[in-house]
């Protein structure tokens, strides 16, 4: 064969390789860096080949910024785009650009730009030859719309973050827990064409970016978790560097307390490992379990008691035949509001939030005739409209389309009245002891009873996570008169960027709908008693 040849065939070859590395990034990384991922690493590092937003909230040791490391340099060198220009020469057609960022300038050059430059070198020593100049904060091409650069994130220096942009171009937050909303709101700026945003961290705090990006939907999540590590469940180094067994059950004995099974409640993480019950504190939390450290004591409502409800719903989800309650929440949008959302309530199952986008303006017939249809298939429905603002208009026409008998099962439900009831006694909490400055309140703290697995309701709720964000970003506190008041649904809109419909729509069903039988029953104790 003629040397052409040969080289064109060499060149055909090579092309190809490269195209199934486009294709699978795992493989490049096997084959050019020769390293090895585990399960997990190997989905986050397929999620980012393909999903925009991915965040990674990692226990100790789990391996997080090495991942990270992979998936830049795979970005880096399996994006870009050549082409042949008018002179026969080969030239970049379609740029890469990876910035990695951290809180602090030793997280970039200590920690970042180590793995970088290990699998780099270890790339040179099997034989591949990857271009570019590896330095201190950067791979530098000869040309410079290609390139790898590494810097601090410097929350009063937006200028660093203004024309970073390519056709191809990639963002890689470590620690990101620890990074300014200014600085992430100038790094989505530059998100445009084909772009990724990566977040490792560890979850040292339940509130910020960071923490909202595992709740959003528009992110694609993960958990590392110590206790599922290679080098933990087979008690042997199985993936040098990752954090191992003997590590686990030091932190085990000193950041746990074991317990007995019918101690276990979900709220507090508790967990089993090798047959044995424990109760993590909030070190073990973060560095180990990889979770938030309990959540703080104005929360609503706690995620882990919105995973418990929707693992019961998974598991055992059937739609009650013949419920004892059967209420539709609606939560009406408003010309500032983009959405009217929709939630079935039968006995303690839930259906899926149904949301009709409103584009800006209030559709009040087309909603009336959505409510309408839904009570002529399930007479017994209860529907509960919020009737502040646009909800009142809906409310009318839907009374208006019923019989003279059935106007009362349509309800209106105003977060703004007042929880006494006919006689003079107050809505309270399941306990009996809290009382509540509005029905909003009240409302609110319905669910989180409903929701709270001391109350063994067997909540039920279908998995969505515009509604988990929305309950674990809802505070309360006590008012100097004892009663419970939530705070302003603008705090709520000003943390999440939207309004908290699908909570407001669940509250709803569970405005008291039979009324006048409680109100009868609460006479008849007054005489009684």
């Amino acid at each position: 064969m003629k040397k052409k040849d040969r080289d064109k065939l060499i060149h055909q070859r090579g092309l190809a390789v490269f195209d199934y590395w486009r294709n699978d990034w795992c493989l490049f990384v096997s084959q050019v860096f020769g390293a090895t991922l585990d399960s997990d690493q190997e989905k986050i590092l397929r999620a980012v080949q393909t999903r925009q937003y991915v965040s990674v909230a990692s226990g100790t040791a789990r391996g997080k910024d090495f991942v990270a490391a992979c998936a830049a340099l795979c970005f880096l060198y399996l994006t870009p785009r050549w082409r042949r220009n008018q002179f026969g020469n080969i030239e970049l057609a379609e740029n890469t650009k990876v910035i990695l960022t951290a809180p602090t300038d030793r997280q970039v050059k200590k920690i970042m730009m180590p793995e970088i430059s290990r699998l780099y070198n270890k790339a040179k020593a099997r034989g591949y030859d990857l271009p570019g100049e590896l330095m201190t904060y950067d791979i530098k091409m000869k040309n410079d719309e290609w390139f790898l650069t590494g810097f601090k994130a410097d929350e009063n220096n937006h200028e660093a973050w203004s024309g970073l942009h390519a056709v191809h171009i990639m963002f890689i937050v470590t620690e990101a827990s620890g990074i300014s909303e200014d600085t992430y709101a100038a790094i989505e700026g530059n998100l445009q064409n084909d772009s990724r945003l990566l977040l490792v961290f560890n979850p040292n705090s339940p509130v910020g970016y960071a923490a909202r990006s595992q709740k959003q939907e528009r992110w694609t999540r993960f958990r590392l978790n110590s206790l599922t590590a290679p080098n933990v469940i087979n008690k042997r180094v199985i993936i040098p560097g990752q954090v191992d067994y003997n590590w686990v059950i030091d932190k085990l004995q000193n950041w746990c307390t074991p317990i007995t099974a019918d101690e276990v409640t979900s709220e507090l993480d508790d967990f089993q490992f090798e047959g044995q019950w424990y109760r993590p504190e909030d070190l073990f939390r973060k560095k180990v379990l990889g979770k938030f450290p309990k959540v703080a004591d104005d929360i609503l409502i706690p995620p882990q008691w919105v995973e418990e409800a929707h693992r019961r719903w998974q598991e055992n989800g059937r739609t009650p035949v013949s419920p004892s309650l059967n209420v539709l929440g609606v939560d009406v949008a408003g010309m500032g509001r983009d959405a009217t959302c929709f939630v079935h309530r039968r006995d303690n199952w839930v259906g899926g939030f149904r949301v009709f986008n409103s584009g800006g303006q209030a559709d009040h017939v087309k909603i009336a005739g959505e409510i309408t249809a839904e009570r002529r298939r399930s007479m017994g429905l209860y529907v509960s409209i919020d009737t502040i603002g646009e909800g009142a208009g809906v409310f009318s026409m839907c009374r208006e389309n019923e019989k003279e008998r059935n106007k009362d099962y349509i309800v209106s439900c105003k977060f703004s009245e007042g929880t006494r009831g006919k006689y003079g006694r107050e809505l309270k909490d399941t306990t009996g002891q809290y009382t509540f400055l509005n029905m909003r309140a009240y409302l609110f703290w319905a669910v989180r009873d409903w929701l709270n697995p001391k109350n063994n309701t067997g909540a039920m709720l279908p998995p969505d996570t515009k509604f988990d964000e929305e309950a674990s970003e809802i505070r309360w506190f006590f008012r100097s008169d004892g009663r419970i008041q939530i705070e302003p649904k603008e705090d709520i809109v000003k943390r999440i960027d939207r309004s908290p419909d699908r909570f407001d729509a669940l509250a709803n069903t569970f405005y008291p709908v039979k009324r006048a039988n409680a109100i009868d029953l609460e006479r008849l104790s007054m005489v009684i008693g």
